[in-house]
């Protein structure tokens, strides 16, 4: 058991709980200069002004669909409390969440943090597979109001885990019990995953090579391959390919009649599965005679949090 009192962060995106939320929320994506870069450093708030203003109304029709907000927020929440129990006996951890791009921040997080008198922190991404815009973005925005904390404290970063153990089984036992509503029809498995701009990977951005990590990982513990593509594009820029939508068509006419899609770069439920994938995709893929359902998000799954205490513990106590 580990003594000395240590935080944890869970880091993620984030998403606006209300309606209302909608168009801050944009707002605080388009002004990150890491991951879209809008004119000139001067322009950049104005423009993503301009930009969110544009976009709420469209975007606020999606969150309707799914309930009126983002569960983000909830069931990051609810993973804290669940990983702060799986901690209980491994030492004194206090767990917490910080979002990039809405509420709780991660000021917020780190002033729990400061209130409880950590001595280390565990910056834990809950994005499996590194990128710049990700988790780069939420780690720099960490270091960055760690400069202003009120003591001095040791960081230790977990960036990625594509290949972790206990994620890939994760995602195979998903898989595995996806396919049952199949019976023995022929099923095709898609991994969908959130697009980024091309440039990111030709600058050396090594999430293209995660994505391919895991699945890799999955289909020799499966035994079944599969097929990547990429979802929620936007903007004017040459993004990954194929998009997902691409995918659905191009199956669509090599006869595919079941597709069972793996939402593989996210670990809870927000728009991207259950707008885009369960109603949007759904849709599309039933116009073109195909029956297509999503394997279920890992969000509390008792075995994903497992996997998450696993990664604390041996950044914590290396060997363990």
């Amino acid at each position: 058991m580990h003594t000395a009192k240590i935080g944890v962060v869970l880091l993620n995106m984030g998403g606006p709980s209300r309606l209302e939320d909608v168009r801050p929320f944009l707002y605080n994506i388009f002004s990150d200069r890491e991951i879209i870069r809008l004119g000139p450093a001067l322009l950049q708030k104005p423009l993503a002004w301009l930009i969110a203003r544009k976009r709420a109304p469209k975007s606020r029709l999606l969150y309707e669909k799914i309930g009126g907000g983002s569960p983000i927020a909830e069931i990051t929440y609810k993973q804290q409390l669940a990983l702060q129990e799986a901690l209980k006996n491994d030492g004194d951890f206090v767990v917490t969440t910080a979002m990039r791009y809405w509420h709780p921040t991660t000021e917020t997080a780190l002033q729990a943090l400061a209130d409880q008198q950590v001595e280390r922190i565990v910056a834990l991404s809950l994005y499996p597979h590194y990128s710049c815009a990700t988790s780069g973005s939420s780690l720099n925005e960490l270091k960055a109001r760690l400069l202003t904390f009120s003591r001095q404290v040791e960081l230790l970063e977990i960036s990625s885990w594509p290949d972790h153990p206990g994620y890939i089984s994760c995602l195979t036992q998903k898989i595995k019990s996806g396919l049952t509503a199949f019976g023995d029809s022929e099923v095709e498995i898609v991994y969908s995953a959130h697009s980024l701009p091309i440039s990111f990977i030709e600058e050396g951005d090594p999430y293209v090579d995660h994505l391919k990590l895991t699945i890799s990982k999955i289909e020799h513990d499966t035994g079944k391959s599969g097929k990547l593509c990429y979802q929620s594009r936007s903007g004017p820029v040459e993004w990954l390919s194929p998009s997902t939508p691409e995918m659905i068509k191009n199956l669509a006419n090599s006869g595919c009649r079941n597709i069972l899609m793996v939402p593989v770069s996210f670990v809870s439920d927000h728009v991207e599965t259950l707008y885009e994938i369960r109603m949007q995709y759904r849709d599309l893929a039933a116009e073109h005679g195909i029956r297509l359902e999503a394997t279920e998000s890992l969000n509390t799954d008792a075995n994903f949090i497992a996997a998450l205490r696993d990664l604390v513990l041996k950044k914590v106590l290396p060997g363990s």
